[in-house]
């Protein structure tokens, strides 16, 4: 069975939301607060960013929940808000400049401040409770110990998009791990079909997802963001209990579970070619 296709209202406007490059608006409807956000023709978000939470929920993760809609005749997704009434979501950029008053919080690309070492001091060193009404898996204990799980997530999906304004803490009394958030730049998706069908016949598909760069770094100056299978091998260095326990979780999910998956995208939303090469 297919998933369903949400029509979002087309005087449904609540604000435009300026974060993030891609056109999107909160709207109301039953009393929750949704951001749909518009998939770019011919790239693939939408479907990656369903997608991508899917398999969140498989490797049990928190996560923001997607699905498909449409509104004025344009592809996208939309995601209930995951910030409860009275809490704020604050994000990495405005977190690490509170660490180190020089960090660029206001370029969101070639950062190479954003190191690793730096996001771990912000989560591991000061009390972050794990993400709100979440039941972690047997043996995830904190904060830091869940976004390692975010990491190995953005290994699996070669995700390149975890820059500093992709992660964050929910704020009130307390503060929270946010859940994993805006994966659509995964999967493969950014690339035509016919570049996926040579990459499948020149068997290079596994060489193509292990070149996957995240939006992290190692050390301050470095040219180039760190591959996301090395990022998650660090973060698993410095906390291999964690990182076990969700390598185990992704060793849990089969080909049929993924599969199962991608075949209940409507067919006018995803290519065979991307199913093919996305599993």
């Amino acid at each position: 069975m297919y998933l369903t296709l949400y029509e979002v209202p087309e005087d449904s406007i609540l604000e435009t939301e300026q974060l993030g490059t891609k056109d999107k608006f909160w709207y109301c409807q039953d009393e929750l607060n949704y951001l749909y956000k518009k998939a770019r023709p011919n790239t693939g978000e939408a479907w990656a960013e369903k997608i991508a939470s899917e398999l969140c929920e498989l490797l049990k993760l928190p996560h923001a929940h997607y699905e498909l809609a449409i509104w004025k005749g344009n592809l996208g997704t939309i995601s209930p808000s995951f910030v409860p009434e009275n809490k704020t979501l604050i994000l990495g950029n405005k977190i690490l400049v509170k660490i180190d008053e020089s960090y660029p919080e206001f370029n969101n690309y070639k950062v190479s401040e954003h190191t690793l070492d730096i996001v771990v001091e912000a989560i591991a060193y000061n009390s972050i409770n794990l993400p709100l009404n979440w039941k972690p898996p047997e043996g995830i204990e904190t904060a830091i110990e869940t976004f390692v799980g975010y990491l190995l997530l953005d290994a699996w999906i070669g995700n390149t998009d975890r820059h500093h304004e992709n992660w964050g803490f929910i704020m009130n009394d307390s503060v929270s791990l946010a859940p994993t958030f805006d994966h659509a730049s995964s999967l493969g998706r950014e690339l035509l079909d016919s570049e996926k069908q040579k990459k499948i016949n020149n068997q290079v598909v596994k060489n193509y997802a292990a070149k996957s760069r995240s939006a992290m770094y190692d050390k301050i100056g470095d040219k180039k963001a760190m591959l996301t299978l090395d990022l998650f091998e660090k973060a698993a260095q410095e906390y291999p209990k964690a990182g076990l326990i969700w390598l185990q979780n992704l060793a849990n999910i089969s080909e049929e579970d993924t599969l199962s998956l991608f075949e209940r995208i409507p067919k006018n939303c995803i290519s065979e070619i991307s199913i093919e090469f996305a599993q």
